[in-house]
């Protein structure tokens, strides 16, 4: 019988809580690395004993863990101690390896900023490849491994579309979401934030901003700017990775001709500001946002926390409520703390920075809290296992 692991990252240490298919009965290990901000956790498509996390400290800066057996026990992949804070690593703990010129960003107002890693916000394992994985980086770049995590080589190639025009979000710049695309393994999709959306067509040489159609009245001096758009997340079903979906700084935006041009698709939504979207597994069609009150307000409307979806891939939504707390609730939910299995009973899953984390076994007609009072949430990923 099929059963899910849910890989939860908080601000205190990472969970693991896993169910046999009903997802009724949960059994939940943790805290792994108690203590640590874990950014992100996820499981390798090509093997599923194998999962990454990302592991980081004001004290001792950012190190990648990895566990071969599905998150019972952890290793450093090299063997070594995290980096100091801020220091790009000379041999030492995972092997952050930079090339070429790292230069500076300038702000909109011209000041100058150097480029300066601080942590992983994502891993994105490889469809095929255990061994080989990529990470998002604040300041916002993409790193690649093909080792398993000893050693990580930036992409420079996505530093140099446009980054002198990027500029940090409330939670930094951050290259947060990586998209992998299943039928080119020389298509990805990464969004920053506040930089935009970029696709590479040659595994990461090079670099397009895919902004057409994003407008960002508040936040950029040119509304309809290339880049700088505050993007918060993308999804895509891999059945049409042409599709996609985006929440963006106000705005819940579709494209179908992989990023070329894009159109907004709020449609009813009390609020279109959040962070999640996903794409339910067997419905390329069925979206799930949750929106909050406002950029400055990052709570539910009316302190009612309620999932929405749209079957029609937009513009037409439904709040989502069973299970959830509908009066006085005023917890917010992440960009990656949202996620989907693939079971024939499509669940879906979200966490909380209240420590709550949510289950539908039903697509999202009911919710049941698999665990409370955890650390605030920052991810969730799952992964489906037979």
């Amino acid at each position: 019988m099929s059963h899910v692991r849910v890989l939860v990252g908080t601000k205190k240490g990472a969970f693991i809580l896993t169910a046999d298919g009903k997802r009724q009965d949960w059994n939940i290990t943790g805290p792994h690395f108690a203590g640590w901000e874990m950014y992100h956790l996820k499981g390798s498509p090509a093997d599923p004993n194998r999962v990454y996390a990302s592991q980081t400290s004001g004290w001792f800066g950012q190190v990648i863990q990895r566990s071969d057996d599905g998150g019972q026990t952890w290793n450093t992949p090299d063997g070594s101690v995290p980096p100091t804070p801020g220091e790009p690593a000379q041999g030492e703990s995972n092997k952050f390896v930079y090339e070429g010129e790292v230069g500076k960003h300038l702000w909109y107002d011209g000041t100058p900023h150097p480029w300066e890693f601080k942590r992983i916000w994502h891993i994105e394992p490889s469809l095929t490849d255990p061994d080989t994985a990529y990470a998002g980086a604040e300041d916002a770049a993409l790193f690649k491994t093909t080792d398993g995590g000893k050693t990580w080589k930036e992409l420079p190639g996505l530093r140099q579309a446009k980054s002198r025009l990027w500029q940090p979000g409330a939670g930094g710049m951050a290259a947060h979401t990586i998209l992998l695309d299943p039928r080119n393994d020389q298509r990805i999709y990464v969004a920053i934030s506040a930089g935009g959306c970029f696709r590479t067509e040659d595994g990461g040489a090079t670099w397009k901003p895919i902004t057409r159609g994003l407008r960002s009245l508040y936040e950029l001096p040119d509304p309809e700017a290339e880049v700088g758009h505050c993007v918060h997340r993308i999804a895509l079903h891999p059945s049409r990775p042409d599709v996609l979906f985006m929440q963006k700084h106000w705005d819940i935006m579709r494209s179908d001709n992989a990023g070329e041009q894009w159109s907004e698709v709020s449609g009813d939504l009390p609020s279109d500001f959040g962070f999640p979207i996903d794409v339910h597994a067997h419905e390329p069609e069925t979206l799930y946002v949750v929106p909050i009150t406002s950029d400055s307000l990052h709570y539910p409307p009316e302190g009612k926390l309620r999932v929405y979806r749209s079957r029609t891939g937009g513009n037409e939504w439904e709040p989502l409520t069973r299970g959830l707390p509908q009066q006085n609730c005023y917890v917010n939910v992440l960009r990656d703390a949202m996620a989907v299995d693939s079971l024939e009973e499509c669940g879906i899953y979200f966490g909380t920075t209240g420590g709550q984390v949510y289950c539908s076994a039903d697509g999202g007609n009911s919710w049941d809290a698999i665990v409370r009072d955890l650390p605030a949430v920052y991810s969730v990923e799952v992964q489906t296992l037979k």
